[in-house]
């Protein structure tokens, strides 16, 4: 920035000067014109006439006493109006006087326009250099988070292997046990967990499916698993048909995050609403708490990685279900509204299918 403020200076300092030495040839040509207009027959004029016809990029007027022009040299065509330089005043005889205007040359104008030049280059480099950096530093990002996501899937896989093989045994010896399918039942949503991070780690596969039924199986899971003085309520779900390009592991994990922050949020007693809306192009689905709400400061800060209110937590919840809302869905989380003591509503915004 100092090089370029520098050369602005300079080129300023150049136009000035440009100007002043156009100035004094305009001098110079207005005292020839009125040499040319007073010579007689025996004058030699080809010394003068050979300075007026230097000017070949000054713009020049000669206008009577009311403005009008009576001559013009170097002008554009089509160009209307007098210089905005002078004017030298040109005594023809006691009761004509016709005066002298000119405008800045070409290059003078081009040289006016040099600075606005130089700073919509730097401004130009600058913005490339930040969006770079930016798109380099998200690559960055992407990276660590598809690393993360296949290195977890992987190091979930062995265990859950050794515990399915250690569940058959189990069912084979105690057949009538009533622990044992629940235990795999757990290490069926083990697997899952594992599979959805895999997903994460590729690119997901999206299909034309009804997002209602993905909902209603995060719904019962999560149902199973809360204090019974809270309340799910999806009532305005029940009968209802919405068609979306999802994939339903994935958005269903979206889901359980979204209602495990709102039991989290719910202090005591307290109502978990889902509502669904849709517009021509979208379908939304509200979720929504009546718990503590969350204050303007953090409601900044919630969607970024390792940000978290709570007193244990990973802050990765959050953005997480944001990366698969907008970067594998195309679709947006946001943060509807919240209000501290009134509670808090989701909103995820999912693509509508051509057939809903």
């Amino acid at each position: 920035m100092f090089i370029v403020a520098i050369s602005v200076l300079f080129t300023n300092n150049l136009a000035r000067q440009l100007q002043d030495e156009e100035q004094k040839n305009m001098a110079i040509w207005a005292d020839a014109t009125r040499q040319l207009i007073f010579a007689d027959n025996d004058a030699d004029i080809d010394f003068v006439t050979s300075i007026i016809e230097k000017n070949t990029t000054i713009p020049v007027y000669i206008c009577d006493e009311q403005g009008k022009v009576l001559a013009s040299r170097n002008v554009p065509e089509g160009q209307s109006g007098v210089g905005k330089h002078g004017p030298i005043e040109l005594k023809i005889d006691e009761n004509t006087t016709q005066y002298i205007y000119w405008d800045d040359s070409s290059l003078l104008t081009r040289l006016r326009y040099v600075p606005y030049a130089q700073f919509a280059l730097i401004f130009i480099f600058i913005a490339i250099a930040v969006i770079t950096m930016l798109t380099g530093q998200r690559s960055e990002e992407n990276r660590l988070w598809v690393g993360l996501s296949k290195e977890t899937a992987h190091q979930l896989g062995t265990p859950i292997s050794s515990l399915n093989a250690w569940q058959q045994l189990l069912a084979e010896a105690y057949p009538n046990d009533e622990y044992v399918p629940q235990m795999k039942r757990d290490i069926e949503r083990l697997q899952m967990i594992a599979d959805r991070f895999q997903k994460i780690g590729s690119e997901p596969d999206l299909q034309e499916m009804n997002l209602i039924p993905v909902v209603e199986d995060a719904v019962t899971y999560m149902r199973a698993r809360i204090s019974s003085r809270i309340t799910i309520d999806d009532d305005s779900l029940q009968g209802v048909s919405r068609k979306v390009y999802l994939n339903a592991p994935l958005i269903q994990w979206v889901i359980e995050n979204l209602l495990k922050n709102a039991v989290d949020a719910i202090s005591g007693e307290g109502t978990i609403s889902l509502q669904i809306h849709e517009n021509e192009h979208d379908v939304m689905l509200d979720i929504t708490d009546t718990g503590k709400g969350i204050d303007n400061k953090t409601q900044r800060h919630i969607f970024e990685p390792g940000f978290t209110s709570k007193e244990r937590g990973w802050g990765l919840g959050l953005p997480l279900a944001k990366r698969i809302v907008e970067q594998y869905h195309g679709g947006k989380l946001l943060l509807k509204h919240s209000q501290l003591g009134v509670g808090t509503t989701f909103r995820i915004v999912l693509e509508k299918s051509e057939n809903s």
